[in-house]
């Protein structure tokens, strides 16, 4: 969920200035009196476009699994497996991009635009959505109590607005950390803003913020992706083993050890447990996340659309009784569903789907800000004085 500061997905990408990693145009040779080209725009690495499309679309196949879970040891198998990495990968990802937020003013703008805005109109949509499609009329409208997905905008924001803390102390992630398990032990966080989501979470966006591009070129090597099939195997036999013993809630980080009805320490315990099999299950999803173009590249900066819209469908889905139909509980009913999922998330990133849905994901609001000084002393500078040049009146407007 980083394109440019106009892009889709500048909700996510906001905190940075340049976070692609592509190749640039070699500098010429300026000994024979020839002037120095300006420099390339630094291009996105298909990389990225492409794990935030693929993670988008195993959580999209996971909430679509959650109703068939309960009369199938595989099928819970399976969702506990891609449950515990695909929100980490997603979440390490956010924290990549958001390395050099540093509260400009600039950037707090988007922030409002692409975090703050989007949340509290699908908030409002998602409780609009829960009273009268499953007919619950005493469903809460509240700001404060984050309804099903908007919980991450609401972590995002929270980590964002962090993030010059983490860059500055000496141990951020150890100290993430501590803070994740102190939060695993403490029922009496409640659920104002989804706290217990966003401190639990909250190492994996730390890691992220950590991370150089040399990691992921670690991660990308052959012998990390072969060694990625076994331990992929392995989670899967583990998970079988677990799904009768074991509640798939703890990969939700969402609720206390407490509330879940064990002691602390096993929560501290538990809780570590999870965050070492995420790490290392969300190294080996990376590490099979191609590094080429491919046909979905371009719908990585679109994933937040995807991840927004897609649980109005999941929703209406148990509202309406879609899962009732025994046909959707047999093996081959269940890849059905999963296909099913996949396809629709897909469309929800396209371009189109965008344009329709962009007043309420990355409004402008131009009205709403002051323009600092800096960004004015620029445009003067720019103007010289006079009339703007054809490209700076471009980019004054795409601001």
């Amino acid at each position: 969920m980083f394109h440019t500061a106009t892009s889709p997905e500048r909700a996510v990408r906001s905190g940075t200035d340049s976070p692609a990693h592509g190749p640039t145009a070699p500098p010429r040779d300026t000994s024979k009196g020839e002037q120095p080209a300006a420099p390339a725009a630094k291009r996105r690495d298909p990389f990225f476009d492409n794990a935030k499309y693929l993670a988008i679309v195993l959580v999209a196949m996971g909430h679509s699994w959650e109703p068939l879970t309960g009369g199938s040891r595989a099928a819970e198998a399976l969702y506990m497996v891609v449950y515990s990495f695909h929100m980490p990968a997603f979440i390490l990802i956010s924290g990549y991009f958001s390395r050099g937020f540093q509260a400009r003013p600039d950037q707090l703008r988007r922030l409002v635009t692409g975090v703050v805005v989007p949340y509290v109109v699908f908030e409002v949509a998602y409780s609009l959505f829960k009273r009268y499609a499953d007919d619950s009329p005493g469903h809460p409208l509240s700001l404060l109590d984050p309804w099903y997905l908007t919980w991450f905008l609401v972590a995002l924001f929270v980590w964002r607005m962090t993030t010059p803390l983490w860059r500055s102390i000496r141990w951020p992630l150890g100290v993430s950390v501590v803070i994740a398990l102190l939060a695993a032990v403490s029922p009496d966080i409640g659920d104002d803003l989804d706290l217990q989501r966003v401190l639990q979470f909250l190492p994996f966006f730390v890691a992220g913020l950590l991370l150089k591009p040399e990691h992921f070129q670690m991660v990308r090597r052959r012998e990390v992706r072969v060694l990625a099939l076994p331990v992929f195997a392995a989670a899967l036999v583990v998970a079988y083993w677990a799904a009768p013993r074991m509640s798939s809630t703890w990969f939700y980080h969402r609720d206390s050890a407490q509330e879940m009805g064990t002691t602390w320490w096993a929560g501290i315990l538990m809780t570590l447990t999870l965050f070492c099999c995420s790490a290392v299950l969300t190294a080996c999803f990376l590490s099979w996340v191609p590094r080429r173009q491919t046909w979905f590249t371009a719908l990585g900066a679109g994933t937040l659309y995807g991840y927004l819209l897609h649980g109005f469908l999941i929703k209406g889905a148990g509202f309406w009784g879609w899962y009732d139909h025994a046909w959707l509980h047999t093996p081959l009913g269940q890849v059905a569903v999963t296909l099913l999922a996949a396809v629709a998330v897909t469309l929800l990133c396209t371009p189109p789907v965008q344009r329709v849905f962009r007043f309420a994901m990355e409004p402008r609001m131009e009205w709403a800000f002051r323009r600092d000084a800096a960004e004015l002393a620029r445009d003067r500078n720019r103007s010289g004085g006079g009339r703007r040049p054809a490209e700076d009146r471009t980019e004054a407007a795409a601001r």
